[in-house]
């Protein structure tokens, strides 16, 4: 098999990032992560930019659209994963990208990787 892929998750409530590594790990994914704070997640990206990221909307320092956009504009697929935003409210800034509410079956998670890899 070739490289695996990366997925990297940002989410600052530490079970739910936990719980979303287990998840993409547990399908053969290498993870990054969970990252409590857009600072950190931007140099994990920027050091090593991954094949797909799940993002939580909003993280400890604030919310994460700067980070999502640099990553589309550097061709990283992206899902929002959010407690606080619908998925329809997300698609309408980001049409291109998936969006998850909290909670979310491990299933979709994956489904959701899967499918944003598949675009890619």
């Amino acid at each position: 098999m070739g490289q695996q892929l990366r997925v990297l998750v940002a989410e600052d409530e530490l079970i739910v990032g936990y719980d979303l590594c287990d998840t993409v790990a547990e399908a053969g994914y290498e993870v990054e992560g969970p990252y409590d704070d857009i600072s950190s997640a931007m140099l994990a990206f920027q050091k090593n930019k991954p094949d797909v990221a799940i993002l939580d909307v909003q993280l400890g320092d604030g919310i994460v659209y700067p980070l999502a956009e640099q990553m589309m504009a550097e061709n990283v697929p992206v899902i929002f994963h959010s407690g606080q935003l619908t998925p329809g409210e997300v698609a309408q800034r980001y049409p291109s990208a998936q969006a998850l509410a909290k909670p979310c079956p491990p299933a979709d998670v994956i489904a959701s990787v899967q499918q944003a890899l598949h675009q890619h």
